[in-house]
């Protein structure tokens, strides 16, 4: 185990946190499944005998919220089947927990033929209780569900270690966070929460950054949901919003993730389009990709030729399918009572696992971890490259009607909206992998 105290701070200080904070700071997380108070998850029915489900087809009338399965996202993604995350292991860090996270995975893997992966749920505090009737604990295990799933859809021969800690209150969350990195469980690491950074009490937040400071060293790579509000978080009391980027994904050793529309085939996955994800006016106006710049960390060398629009770190780094309209489907007994059932998830919280399964990937190609990607991101996106490597998602913007607060619209190039864009990933994992 790694001492956490040794680790210096980079580009902060204890001061400069405490200086951007308000009087008095709530401690609570929100998973990025729930936003504004609702699930951003839809019950779902199927599959049919021929192994689909009737959300698999264009969006309709009789079919409102179109949806995918993970033969249709590896291929819109150019995911290679070659590359299975065999020899690698994905550390994810969750709260609560979810007493039916293995028989929920195990379903998903016979629904569409994936192979049961090695599984270590590891509780760094101890295991709660559950509480099946707590909707707060029931939306983590909803979080879980899609975590576990499809960080395994895109990486199936990766080990998953789901780190648990016993509540979504900072200090436990980061309790789970230092448990990770200290023991060095996985080469890649992912994260399906925030908050604003104002928000997270200075203690905690420098602690959580020294954490990432650890997992650096160690050459893990760590991602992180930029969030599901558009440029807003929720404020500190909950009671409105507040224009903010969201930590974890702010650090700048974390790689953000924002959120996508993803035009795509129903049946065969090939690739069209992406635009922002942002869902006001609709009849699912859940929230739309988080995205924006930090108030409390500089902006690090790896963005200077992206933007210069701000001198400080600027959110997301790239972005994913995230759209409730063409969300991803994913087993969850607690989110039906217990009962098994599939339910459509949207969100940035689907980004950042799936991103950690391609990082996974692209570990297993380089024959050694990878660890913090976002020099080489930054540096592939500057390059003649970058076309290849990535979709530039260059419509859309993530100002969500809900929140009230303006945000960034996208355009050519890295954006506050979209980062430098969503994966072609067989192109990326091999430049990723060069020596």
């Amino acid at each position: 185990m790694i001492s956490l105290a040794a680790v210096p701070l980079a580009g902060i200080t204890a001061g400069s946190v405490a200086s951007a904070s308000t009087a008095r700071l709530t401690s609570k997380v929100t998973p990025a499944v729930r936003v504004n108070g609702k699930p951003l998850y839809k019950k779902t029915t199927g599959p049919a005998a021929s192994g689909t489900f009737s959300c698999q087809a264009p969006e309709s009338a009789t079919n409102p919220l179109p949806c995918y399965g993970p033969a249709q996202i590896r291929n819109a993604y150019d995911i290679p089947s070659r590359l299975t995350g065999a020899g690698q292991t994905i550390v994810i860090i969750d709260a609560f927990g979810d007493p039916t996270v293995s028989s929920d995975l195990a379903l998903f893997d016979s629904t569409f033929g994936l192979r049961n992966p090695k599984l270590n749920v590891i509780y760094p505090a101890g295991q709660p209780a559950f509480d099946p009737t707590n909707a707060d604990e029931v939306g983590w295990a909803g979080e879980i569900s899609l975590d576990v799933q499809w960080s395994h859809a895109i990486a199936p021969d990766a080990t998953i270690d789901l780190v648990i800690a016993k509540s979504d209150q900072d200090a436990d969350l980061l309790t789970a966070q230092q448990y990770a990195v200290g023991h060095n469980l996985g080469s890649v690491m992912s994260q399906s929460f925030g908050e604003a950074e104002t928000c997270m009490e200075p203690s905690v937040f420098t602690a959580q950054h020294q954490a990432f400071q650890v997992a650096y060293h160690e050459h893990m790579t760590v991602f992180a949901s930029a969030g599901d509000d558009g440029a807003a978080q929720p404020s500190c009391d909950g009671s409105s919003y507040i224009k903010s980027v969201g930590t974890p994904a702010s650090d700048p050793l974390v790689t953000g993730v924002g959120g996508t529309h993803l035009n795509a085939n129903f049946t065969t996955g090939a690739y069209e389009s992406e635009s922002v994800w942002n869902d006001s006016g609709t009849s699912e106006d859940i929230g739309a990709g988080g995205g924006g710049f930090s108030t409390i960390y500089p902006r690090p060398a790896f963005q200077n030729s992206a933007h210069t629009g701000s001198k400080f770190r600027g959110v997301p780094d790239v972005t994913y399918n995230a759209d409730i309209f063409g969300g991803v489907l994913a087993v969850c007994s607690e989110c039906n009572g217990g009962t098994p059932a599939f339910f459509i998830f949207a969100g940035t919280s689907s980004g950042s696992p799936q991103w950690s399964g391609i990082a996974a990937l692209a570990d297993q190609q380089a024959g050694h971890r990878l660890g913090d990607l976002n020099p080489s991101l930054y540096r592939i996106a500057a390059s003649p490259l970058a076309r290849a490597a990535f979709h530039d998602v260059t419509t859309g913007n993530n100002t969500w009607d809900v929140s009230g607060i303006t945000g960034y619209a996208a355009h050519r190039g890295w954006d506050p909206a979209s980062g430098v864009g969503s994966p072609n990933a067989a192109i990326l994992i091999g430049l990723l992998a060069l020596p």
